[in-house]
């Protein structure tokens, strides 16, 4: 029996780990820990073989915001989570798996990363996690295994962030641009099946998974439609509306740059020994929509 603690009572990523690893209750036992009560620190922590740390805060609007809400960051996503890693560490815990994010390169100037480019955060949110990550590590030693997953855009039925943005453009709209693009983006099923590998092979490091296609904006948002019988025509020759939206100020800028920029990792970085891509993109599409 592995003992797993899920740091982040409630959280989409959590909740799915756990319902993902109690398909084999014989072999996983799960606990999930809320970390919004100070009560938390009373938690005993050595009767687990791995820590899950997901609990942070994310989807962060960069626009206005007060010293005091970025602070809020560096205190939940950054001193939290090492916090959490040396309780595990003091406790013998053997894995810690840290929950980070691509937003680490969202300063860089390429939108095609490689295992040599370097994080560049763009602002506090990136930079938090940036932080945590090499905090996190120094703990690293070899009873004390240290995993960071630093995923693209994560998506599944109940998500949130700009999956059901997308969506709901979908369902709605008669006409899409047909735009030229690229993203990594990872289902969740299929992120819940690679932290199950971390834990089965007690491995350590820094990953990076990824669906094992690109998305296409256009082609992803025709998917949506088809699944929920939408007709929606995909117009080519709005790459000049496109570039205009992407260079304005505040949210409509932010989307416009997250739904049709490009930012891959590159594939290679992504392979694993063991397959953890249970779903094409087609059948998570399905799956999201509740279609399968």
């Amino acid at each position: 029996m592995i003992n797993v603690l899920i740091t982040g009572a409630n959280s989409y990523i959590g909740m799915s780990v756990e319902k993902w690893l109690m398909k084999e209750p014989k072999k996983y036992s799960v606990t999930t820990l809320d970390m919004t009560k100070p009560k938390w620190r009373e938690h005993d922590f050595s009767k687990y073989d791995v820590v899950l740390h997901v609990a942070g805060i994310a989807h962060a609007d960069v626009g206005n915001v007060t010293e005091e809400k970025k602070q809020l960051y560096y205190k939940v996503n950054t001193e939290l989570a090492v916090e959490t890693a040396e309780k595990a560490k003091k406790a013998s815990v053997k894995q810690f798996i840290f929950m980070s994010s691509m937003i680490v390169y969202s300063g860089c100037k390429e939108t095609f990363i490689t295992k040599d480019t370097e994080p560049k955060p763009l602002n506090f949110y990136g930079d938090s996690k940036w932080q945590a990550e090499q905090k996190v590590q120094k703990l690293e030693n070899v009873n004390f295994k240290i995993v960071v997953l630093r995923p693209p855009m994560i998506y599944g039925k109940g998500s949130k962030g700009n999956y059901p943005e997308l969506a709901k453009l979908s369902s709605k709209m008669p006409v899409f641009p047909k735009v030229k693009n690229k993203r990594s983006m990872l289902y969740i099923d299929n992120l819940c099946q690679f932290i199950k590998l971390m834990i089965d092979n007690e491995e350590s490091g820094v990953f990076f998974p990824q669906n094992s296609e690109y998305t296409n904006t256009s082609e992803m948002v025709k998917m949506i439609a088809d699944v929920n019988n939408h007709k929606i025509f995909m117009v080519p020759g709005f790459n000049w509306a496109v570039k205009l939206m992407q260079k304005m100020p505040g949210k409509i800028g932010k989307l416009s740059n997250k739904a049709f920029g490009d930012l891959v990792y590159d594939m290679s970085m992504s392979e694993y020994k063991d397959n953890y891509r249970v779903n094409t993109l087609k059948e998570s599409i399905k799956l999201t929509e509740g279609k399968l």
